[in-house]
């Protein structure tokens, strides 16, 4: 949706639709992107721009048409399948669709330890030498250099913080102790275990944080500070597997849901943008924007012509020029896991289907964000009116799927009372 400016009724690709395992043998990717879609990489290379991903990239692998090299990108470096993404100390990477060694051992990253039996060195065997967050920020310093003479683009998908739970063990070992009633996690909610689980977590946002400051040092020696914009977000609400535990973080606040919902706690994500020339520092707004706006957005800072999307551009309210930022009268929101979902966002109002694969008649519930954002009372009895309004956006936003997977919705049946 990032990519293509596509909302989820319209996006090709919906889920995790996986094409093989997770051993280096049988590594095969997710369904791929098809040629000739059309992408924000490929838009800003026809403007002249250099383009590179480095991170995880769920979008097909190199000997597919989803080869990132074919969407866009000039430069493509991390994991082309979000299996092996499970493990931060991989066998290896992809560099330009060609394998790249680290010097890690393989092993199952799933595999569950017997709490009865288990010692510090079974804990150890889950760790290796080379963390792919660090090659991820050894590779974004190289393509910064050499690419600081042209206008540049790198889209830069660290995945973390992520199950499974897994650092460097310096940013572990300054969190341990701090956490009472800290316990090692055995992997029975999946992923690999963890002897210190909340100091690990901890741990893997002092890394990314440091590697976000690392970069924009990097910006700044290359006298790129001022006229680089930089722009930090997530795609979804906090994990509920794995050994991650938001309820002990308080990861969602008062938010219902996590990742995986399309209640607020699901969706709800930060959004930095860092613009020194053109945005004034500490500036926030409440407009509320997705991220399949950012193919109109950068359209709109460049000044150039682009293909039809489900965006709209949000400069305006970056450049804090309000009275020039279009309004949108709803967003939409689609998921065809956990059940399938639907949410509209109109105004303050809100309304949510849940479990519509298994029952098609799956009534809305509808919430005002404005006095209930952590949505807990239901007022779709009290206003037809708006769930009348909901059914036809629904109608008219969803277009089927070409797998039947994903296809949970149908057109005929999609009015609901």
């Amino acid at each position: 949706m990032l990519l293509t400016g596509k909302h989820g009724g319209h996006s090709y690709i919906r889920g995790n639709y996986e094409m093989g395992g997770f051993t280096d043998e049988t590594e095969g990717g997710q369904m791929p992107l098809p040629e000739g879609i059309y992408s924000i990489p490929k838009m800003l290379k026809s403007a002249g721009y250099k383009t590179g991903i480095i991170g995880k990239w769920g979008l097909g692998m190199h000997f597919t048409s989803g080869n990132p090299n074919l969407q866009g990108f000039d430069y493509a470096y991390g994991y082309l399948d979000q299996k092996q993404a499970h493990n931060y100390f991989p066998t290896h990477l992809w560099e330009n669709g060609k394998w790249h060694t680290l010097n890690n051992t393989s092993f199952a990253v799933h595999r569950k330890l017997d709490s009865t039996t288990v010692t510090v060195a079974d804990f150890e065997k889950f760790k290796g030498n080379e963390y792919a967050g660090t090659k991820f920020t050894d590779k974004a310093l190289k393509f910064l250099e050499e690419n600081q003479a042209d206008p540049f683009f790198l889209y830069l998908p660290y995945t973390i913080p992520h199950v499974g739970l897994q650092v460097p063990d310096k940013y572990i070992q300054q969190y341990i102790g701090k956490f009472p009633g800290e316990k090692p996690y055995y992997g029975q909610s999946g992923y690999n275990t963890s002897q210190y689980p909340l100091s690990t977590y901890a741990g893997m946002i002092s890394f990314l944080d440091e590697q976000v400051g690392i970069l924009m040092q990097k910006v700044k020696e290359l006298g790129l500070d001022e006229n680089t914009i930089i722009l930090f977000s997530s795609d979804n609400g906090a994990t509920f597997n794995g050994g991650v535990q938001a309820k002990y973080f308080n990861s969602a606040a008062d938010l219902r849901g996590l990742k995986m919902d399309v209640f607020e706690g699901g969706i709800r994500v930060p959004f930095i943008v860092r613009w020194p020339k053109m945005i004034k520092s500490g500036s926030t707004s409440d407009f509320i924007s997705v991220q399949f706006d950012m193919m109109e957005t950068f359209t709109d800072i460049l000044g150039i012509e682009t293909q039809k999307n489900d965006g709209i551009s949000i400069l305006p309210t970056l450049l804090n020029q309000l009275q020039n930022q279009k309004q949108r009268e709803y967003i939409y929101f689609e998921y065809p896991e956990k059940g399938g979902q639907v949410a509209i966002r109109m105004g303050d109002w809100k309304g949510v289907r849940v479990n519509v694969r298994k029952d098609k008649n799956s009534p809305w519930m509808l919430f005002n964000l404005k006095d209930d954002r952590a949505e807990t009372r239901d007022l779709a009895k009290l206003y037809p009116e708006i769930i009348e309004k909901f059914n036809a956006i629904q109608l008219k936003k969803h277009q089927n799927s070409h797998i039947t997977e994903w296809e949970f919705l149908n057109n005929k049946s999609s009015t609901i009372k």
